[in-house]
């Protein structure tokens, strides 16, 4: 780009009319925008905003988030999705925490050290927490600099990342850097939008290099998603729910135990109580719920909840949805 000051200019100028009111572009607390990126990590900004808040009303800094149990950490997280994230940002709590004394460090060197902090996440927090001239790339960003660019690089291979990282490089201002990439990142949101990008309106258009930006960016062919179904028992007895730790996906949630099939005969199984299908990251999932009595199930690692009770204990989206729908027919 040959004129870089202009470009800056006319982004800064638009967003000072149109940018987004978001909670975490308020402050410039380390922890506070850590958290904002954990949770906005695969997790759109309308569903984000609420957590973010309730979030911080009951752990505002690394300190009260270390001491935090787990189970009321994945409570909190529940219907963010992406459990993993949640256990980052505690472990990460308590890692600055015991060897930082609670002061999260600038150096992007640093960040990466800490669990689950990628690339984009530690330049994310060393922009918006301490303004640091360093590029992030994200989806939003990721759009703009390919357009503004016309590059014709997959976007999700290792030769397009090194160029968009080139880019995003190469526009960040030396001042005011967290400004800038919030402009950035809104002319995405509001304006660079992914099928219909509304170029005349957009006040960087003189800057633009794509000849088509609908066609871009490109990306590598996906496979298409794997097929799964998952069957699961809903136990009830005298007011009270059979549930089961989970292991893999949901570590450390409780779930309706999985249907041990090889018990049943498969040619009579019956009708399922509940069927819903819910997506996870290259998967589509139909998730089946059946009946079944307590005096059958082997009750080792799991362990019977009062109804009352489930309100304050983790449970993964789907699950808690099954459980809720599968509660109310009860009554």
């Amino acid at each position: 780009m040959t004129n870089r000051k202009a470009f800056h200019r006319s982004l800064l100028r638009w967003y000072a009319n149109h940018g987004r009111d978001l909670p975490w572009r308020r402050t410039r607390d380390p922890y506070a925008v850590l958290v904002s990126e954990f949770m906005l990590q695969q997790t759109q900004v309308a569903t984000v905003r609420a957590y973010y808040i309730d979030w911080l009303k009951r752990w505002p800094t690394f300190t009260a988030l270390a001491r935090a149990p787990e189970q009321d950490v994945l409570r909190a997280w529940e219907g963010l999705g992406y459990y993993s994230r949640a256990r980052n940002l505690h472990a990460t709590a308590k890692l600055v925490q015991d060897r930082h004394r609670g002061a999260l460090s600038p150096v992007i060197a640093d960040l990466r050290t800490l669990p689950g902090v990628g690339k984009y996440t530690a330049h994310a927090v060393a922009s918006f927490a301490f303004n640091r001239p360093v590029p992030i790339v994200e989806a939003n960003t990721t759009r703009v600099l390919a357009r503004l660019f016309n590059l014709r690089t997959p976007i999700d291979s290792a030769a397009g990342q090194r160029r968009l990282w080139r880019h995003a490089a190469n526009l960040v201002p030396k001042r005011a850097s967290a400004v800038f990439h919030s402009a950035l990142l809104d002319l995405g949101a509001l304006v660079c939008l992914p099928r219909k990008p509304r170029c005349t309106i957009c006040p960087v258009q003189r800057f633009c290099r794509a000849k088509t930006p609908a066609a871009l960016p490109i990306r590598r062919p996906r496979p298409p998603a794997q097929q799964l179904i998952e069957n699961h028992s809903f136990i009830l007895n005298q007011n009270r729910i059979l549930l089961e730790p989970a292991a893999r996906r949901w570590r450390n949630l409780w779930i309706l135990p999985p249907l041990e099939l090889d018990r049943l005969n498969r040619s009579s199984l019956p009708q399922p109580l509940y069927e819903a299908v819910f997506g996870f990251t290259h998967h589509r999932v139909m998730l089946r719920v059946f009946r079944e009595r307590a005096g059958k199930i082997d009750n080792a690692g799991r362990r019977w909840f009062a109804i009352r009770e489930l309100e304050s204990i983790p449970i993964p989206s789907p699950h808690r949805r099954a459980i809720v729908a599968l509660l109310d027919r009860e009554r």
